[in-house]
């Protein structure tokens, strides 16, 4: 008798009791134009040179209840670099500065995400470019999740660092004011 009593109270535990959050894998959505790797750099200290990488991939995970499990896997090929002038995104391109025959592609591999109560975060991790792997922090901002209207959950963020050039052998002298590029990177992930 209170052998049935304690299933009967067990299975409706069990079967009332919503289930934990799990971590849900997203799909960067470039596909559909959803996300943007962009950067600025100043221009002899006089104004700011801004471009994009108009081609990358990647995918995340996110648990809700235990943000510090996320992962974060990013490709970005050095080729579809694009700051609006062919001439100039020719030069980026070459020998001073991407090499993109030789390292044609810039990956980053998170490492670590540590969220904070204000739904800022910081996603440290390892980014190669220019042949050149380097631990970087990225200043994180949970932007929002929910529904789309197809049918699917999609989730935001965006996320600021700045790179030393010369950190990964860049050094074409642009003047003291341009030693360093900020990226900004806007990324909405589609759940699988």
């Amino acid at each position: 008798m209170k052998y049935k009593l304690i299933s009967k109270l067990a299975l409706t535990i069990v079967l009332t009791v919503p289930p934990l959050l799990q971590a849900a894998d997203y799909v960067i959505d470039t596909e559909k134009a959803h996300a943007f790797i962009q950067f600025r750099i100043k221009h002899l200290g006089y104004s700011w040179l801004l471009g994009r990488f108009n081609d990358f991939d990647g995918t995340f995970s996110y648990d809700e209840a235990n943000p510090a499990a996320s992962k974060v896997e990013v490709t970005i090929r050095t080729a579809s670099i694009d700051s609006n002038h062919a001439e100039r995104d020719k030069h980026l391109r070459g020998e001073e500065f991407l090499e993109v025959d030789k390292f044609p592609q810039a990956t980053f591999v998170g490492t670590g995400f540590t969220e904070n109560d204000d739904k800022t975060a910081v996603l440290t991790g390892n980014l190669t470019l220019h042949g050149v792997t380097r631990p970087v922090s990225l200043a994180v901002k949970h932007i929002g999740h929910g529904p789309d209207p197809w049918g699917g959950k999609r989730r935001g963020f965006e996320a600021t660092t700045a790179l030393k050039l010369a950190d990964y052998n860049i050094d074409f002298d642009l003047g003291p004011a341009a030693r360093e590029v900020e990226l900004f990177l806007s990324v909405e992930g589609i759940e699988q």
